[in-house]
C-alpha cells in the first residue's frame, strides 16, 4: 500500500491526500511533526534528503517527494491530467505559479499565524506576505472569471495544487470576499463526489 508521510494541516500534504481520494486510491497516512524536527531524523532523510514533507512511499519502498511532482505521478493516465501537450503545459504553468507566486506568500502567512501562533518577531514578515498573496489571488480570479477551472472546463491537478492553500487562505489573514470567481471555484472543487477536506 502507498504511504504518505505528512502533516494533515499542511496544504502541500493535503494535495496528496485529496488526489488519492479523487482517484479512490487506498493509502496509509504516517503523521510527521515538523515542529519537532521529525523531518530531520536520519530515517526520514533516507526517504527525502531535502528533509521536507510530503513524501510518497511506493509499494517497492522507493520514495517520491515535492508535492506537485507527486501529483503528476499519481494523476498520470487519469482524467485529472490532460493528454494534450498545450493543456498539460498549462497545468504545469499553474503548478509553477503555485510554488513560486502563491505558496511563498499565502502558505507562509498561514504558517506564521496557525503553526507558530503569530510570534511578535515574525509579525512584520507576516504583514509583508499580504501584498504578494493578494496579487496571486488576483491572477487566479482573472482566470476563473473566464473558465470554471484553472485549465479550461475540466478539474485537473492544477486545481488540486491551488485549492490546497487557497481554501484556507483566510487562516493566513486573506479576505476572499472580493473574489467571487475564486469562491465559486472553491465550491465547485469541494462538490466533487470523492472530495475530502483537509481536516477530515
Amino acid at each position: 500500500m502507498l504511504k504518505v508521510y505528512g502533516d494533515y494541516r499542511s496544504g502541500n500534504c493535503y494535495k496528496i491526500k485529496l488526489m488519492l481520494h479523487l482517484l479512490s486510491q487506498p493509502y496509509e497516512w504516517v503523521p510527521i511533526n515538523i515542529l519537532r524536527g521529525e523531518t530531520r531524523s536520519e530515517d526520514f532523510l533516507k526517504k527525502n534528503p531535502n528533509g521536507k514533507i510530503p513524501v510518497l512511499e511506493l509499494e517497492d519502498g522507493s520514495c517520491l517527494w515535492e508535492s506537485n511532482a507527486i501529483l503528476n505521478y499519481l494523476a498520470e493516465g487519469s482524467e485529472f491530467l490532460p493528454t494534450d501537450p498545450r493543456l498539460r503545459t498549462q497545468v504545469l504553468q499553474w503548478q509553477f505559479f503555485e510554488q513560486y507566486s502563491h505558496e511563498p506568500f499565502i502558505a507562509v502567512a498561514r504558517y506564521i499565524k496557525v503553526y507558530l501562533g503569530m510570534p511578535e518577531e515574525r509579525r512584520e514578515e507576516y504583514e509583508a506576505k499580504q501584498l504578494d498573496g493578494y496579487h496571486a489571488l488576483n491572477v487566479m480570479e482573472q482566470q476563473l472569471l473566464r473558465t470554471p477551472y484553472l485549465v479550461g472546463d475540466h478539474y485537473s491537478i492544477a486545481d488540486v495544487a491551488l485549492y490546497a492553500y487557497t481554501h484556507v487562505a483566510e487562516e493566513g489573514g486573506f479576505d476572499l470576499g472580493g473574489y467571487p470567481a475564486i469562491r465559486q471555484w472553491l465550491q465547485r472543487v469541494a462538490s466533487h463526489p470523492r472530495h475530502v477536506g483537509m481536516y477530515d
